[in-house]
């Protein structure tokens, strides 16, 4: 329920009053009850507030996984202001154009990010530079052409001595709480503008739909500013007065470490972790994770193979879910109880509605079977991008539907199955080739342990798909082997003309493969 005030700030308003003493946060730096982390979101609110930092203020957040990070974010919408999380490993000009795009008038970051800091406070003396923590020796090396960073605040200090009580904002539902930038793997990065009660919303029923109760205990170690984290674990968690485990990141075994010590429930991530988690599993099967009820898999497609192995392995349920920064965020989720279909990310959340539409005419819907656009509708949805109006205009209909970008089909049940980006889509001689369902069918071979596919340059087709392959420990497999076997399961024109061998998957900051990183390895020459 909304507390009078309807700010999102006050997402643990519930679980303060029903179990106070309850621990909210167990992590590397010490515990937090639920009565302790609503006073300290109080007391961040007290301590931008004496900054200057009033309603509608955006505020940039650099950080670890750091549980600072929750009290801030919080504390800042309780005044009405609008933090702006950034993903810490974007290179210095993009972190440079998203303070400066978003008129952030104060910088958040954490001392082990110095460097990064400085660079986006160089030449900037209208941003106040507030600082969290202590740096390690190594992250405080600040580069010798780099300016140092001017410290104005200490947070740890300044907040310790704030007031516990806070006057929280009063807001109304289209009011902004959060402003987060897309990756921007495509071009400039977007900043999505994402409402209170679009907020309450999601966080509300993504809580019923995975059926989160104050016993669960989940695991975070994908990114804290990522919306994996936040949707999955981090804002459901809060809200029905659960426990949440944060790791300073992700290291598979950290992570079978800590579901056996601290008897998690459930834990979120992407594909390539959960590859990893597993790898080191059957490696180190003596580890007792009996605890864990379900995961959540989410963030880009999830291979069948990798969905079945993980549900035997672990003897739980694996919940796939799809979303996107300005869609919800969460859109599609594999319900906990009744049917779920292998390879669907799941039914639209009750108060979602979504539709296929035709590549080639945006006003056609497509029947079921069909692959065709996403679009999507529900009260979650951004208010569009931030300074962005036409590009606003052009995905985001007057009758408030979001145009994804995301490939998708449903079947004749309205469970939504994603196929992959627009962008990613492969034109071969006009045949449209998806990447994610040759993926598939290569992981079906024995031999495979992991496959991506991306585009190539092809001299009669325009376009082609390359397979970048892991091979399982043991196996020689060679590129016409791994071609063959395509050729006995699927279509001929969408078979990978050249297969490159790796030892691992690059991934970007948010735990998903890189896939400029490896379209970049072909370019050249596959080294």
């Amino acid at each position: 329920m909304k507390p009078d005030s309807g700010n999102f700030g006050e997402l643990i308003h519930e679980a303060v009053k029903l179990v106070p003493d309850k621990i909210a946060i167990h992590s590397e730096l010490g515990q937090l009850t639920y009565r302790e982390l609503d006073t300290r979101m109080n007391r961040a609110g007290r301590l931008f507030r004496s900054l200057g930092v009033a309603g509608g203020d955006r505020v940039a957040l650099l950080f670890p996984n750091d549980y600072r990070f929750i009290e801030i974010c919080f504390g800042l919408m309780r005044i009405g202001a609008v933090p702006l999380p950034m993903n810490t490993k974007l290179s210095s000009d993009a972190l440079s154009y998203i303070v400066q795009d978003s008129g952030a008038k104060v910088l958040v970051y954490h001392r082990s990010l110095d460097e990064k800091a400085s660079a986006l406070l160089a030449g900037r003396p209208d941003i106040t530079a507030v600082a969290v923590g202590e740096a390690d020796g190594a992250a405080n090396s600040v580069a010798d052409n780099a300016q140092a960073v001017p410290l104005q605040v200490d947070y740890d200090e300044r907040a310790a001595d704030m007031p516990s009580h806070l006057e929280v904002e009063r807001v109304k539902d289209e009011d902004l709480c959060f402003l987060l930038y897309t990756s921007g793997s495509t071009g400039r990065p977007k900043g999505c503008m994402l409402t209170h009660g679009g907020q309450w919303w999601n966080a509300d029923t993504n809580r019923k739909i995975l059926m989160i109760d104050a016993d669960d205990r989940s695991l975070i170690s994908v990114p804290l500013y990522h919306k994996n984290a936040m949707i999955n674990a981090v804002k459901p968690c809060l809200m029905a007065g659960a426990s949440m485990v944060i790791l300073p990141g992700f290291r598979p075994e950290d992570v079978i470490a800590a579901i056996e010590k601290y008897r998690v429930t459930y834990t979120t991530g992407v594909p390539a972790m959960y590859k990893l988690i597993l790898n080191y599993y059957k490696e180190h099967p003596d580890h007792d994770v009996s605890s864990l009820r379900f995961a959540v898999c989410g963030s880009s497609e999830v291979p069948q193979e990798l969905m079945q192995e993980l549900q035997h392995t672990f003897r739980m349920d694996i919940l796939e879910a799809y979303g996107l920064t300005e869609g919800g965020p969460q859109v599609l989720v594999s319900p906990r109880w009744g049917v779920r279909r292998q390879g669907s990310s799941g039914l639209p959340l009750p108060g979602s509605q979504i539709r296929i539409s035709a590549i080639d005419d945006a006003e056609r819907d497509l029947p079921p079977g069909e692959t065709g656009e996403l679009w999507v509708k529900n009260p979650g949805i951004a208010k569009g991008y931030w300074n962005l109006p036409e590009v606003t205009r052009s995905r985001f209909t007057p009758d408030g539907w979001l145009k994804t970008g995301d490939l998708a089909r449903v079947d004749e049940d309205g469970f939504g199955y994603i196929v992959g980006r627009k962008d990613d889509m492969i034109n071969v001689g006009g045949e449209n080739v998806y990447p994610k369902e040759v993926e598939n069918i290569l992981l079906s071979h024995p031999d495979i342990q992991d496959v991506c596919v991306v585009a190539m340059r092809h001299e009669i087709k325009g376009k082609a798909p390359a397979a970048f392959v892991i091979q399982r420990t043991g196996a020689n497999l060679t590129e016409k082997a791994v071609q063959d076997y395509f050729f006995g399961l699927g279509p001929a024109y969408a078979h990978p003309r050249k297969v490159l061998f790796i030892a691992s998957m690059p991934l970007s900051g948010t735990g998903k493969v890189d896939k400029a990183a490896l379209t970049a390895m072909l370019e050249e020459g596959g080294n």
